[in-house]
């Protein structure tokens, strides 16, 4: 019986995360403290006491999500005894800590400096997402590939009959029609800044690729299961490959799900804001045991 972390994205945020750990934890305290020195802005206040809008903004929203994850699985001190870790998108960052694959301090800068990059790559090209609901995967694809003229393609595969897709403005609002007409369920624009995980993000992956590169990385403590190639890693240059390709490429978290099963994990462990990455596994796996972490 294996347990697998999962360490949530962007969107799980919410007013108020992280003050139980702050309150509570002296080491959670002061890890908190040390990120609002390197950040350069009490983000602590806008996590604790902020509206949700403070949290809405991309530089807050990634580390704060970063932050609540990393801060709890090192609170859970002995009891963290992953046999595999695997984030959604930005949470593959805050598995790569846990897994001590890069120190916190690291961590928390890459992160601060990808929430940047890619806010500027959305302002650059006004772009944007859609959840697509109820359609095969291969259908998706097919009709994305199908629009001539417009950057159209699968950005999450969250789980079996959910697909996010990402591009253009107007690539997005053809595609959805089109789903809709092939079966679709729902098309649902989403409210995100950009075209997450699609070539529109390019600039912001020339920017964090440096970044990436000048950062040591070690052996993780266990496998991690990367968004890029949902395969188990444990070698440091091919984690940072792998990361760099993120931001221009899908989240394979369906085939992460599959991947973690077959590897034998039972039990699926939330670590941060929120309970969305279980939902998704449940898809997957039904009869595996499901807990939000907690201090």
């Amino acid at each position: 019986m294996k347990k697998a972390y999962l360490f949530p994205g962007q969107g799980a945020q919410f007013v108020g995360m992280g003050k139980d750990l702050y309150d509570n934890s002296l080491t959670g305290k002061a890890l908190f403290e040390k990120a609002n020195d390197i950040l350069g802005f009490r983000i602590t206040d806008l996590m604790f006491a902020g509206t949700d809008e403070d949290l809405k903004q991309t530089k807050v929203t990634q580390p704060a999500i970063f932050l609540h994850s990393v801060i709890l699985a090192d609170a859970l001190g002995d009891t963290f005894q992953p046999d595999m870790v695997a984030g959604h998108s930005l949470g593959e960052f805050s598995a790569l800590v846990a897994a001590r694959a890069m120190s916190f301090e690291d961590g928390l800068r890459l992160v601060a400096a990808r929430a940047m990059a890619m806010q500027k790559a959305c302002e650059e090209n006004p772009s944007t997402m859609a959840a697509i609901i109820g359609l095969e995967d291969e259908v998706i694809e097919r009709i994305c590939g199908e629009i001539e003229g417009e950057i159209v393609v699968p950005a999450n595969y969250n789980c079996p009959g959910q697909l996010v897709i990402s591009g253009t403005m107007r690539g997005i609002e053809i595609a959805c029609e089109r789903l809709k007409a092939a079966g679709a369920k729902r098309a649902l624009p989403l409210k995100v800044g950009g075209a997450f995980h699609s070539p529109l993000m390019e600039s912001a992956r020339l920017s964090l690729a440096s970044a990436i590169e000048n950062t040591t990385f070690a052996e993780p403590i266990c496998p991690v299961y990367q968004n890029y190639t949902a395969m188990p890693v444990h070698n440091p240059e091919l984690i940072k490959t792998n990361l760099i390709s993120q931001l221009t490429n899908p989240v394979l978290w369906t085939q992460i799900s599959k991947n973690m099963v077959a590897d034998g994990a039972s039990t699926f462990i939330e670590v941060g804001p929120g309970n969305v990455l279980q939902g998704l596994v449940k898809k997957v796996k039904v009869d595996g045991e499901f807990i939000s972490a907690t201090l």
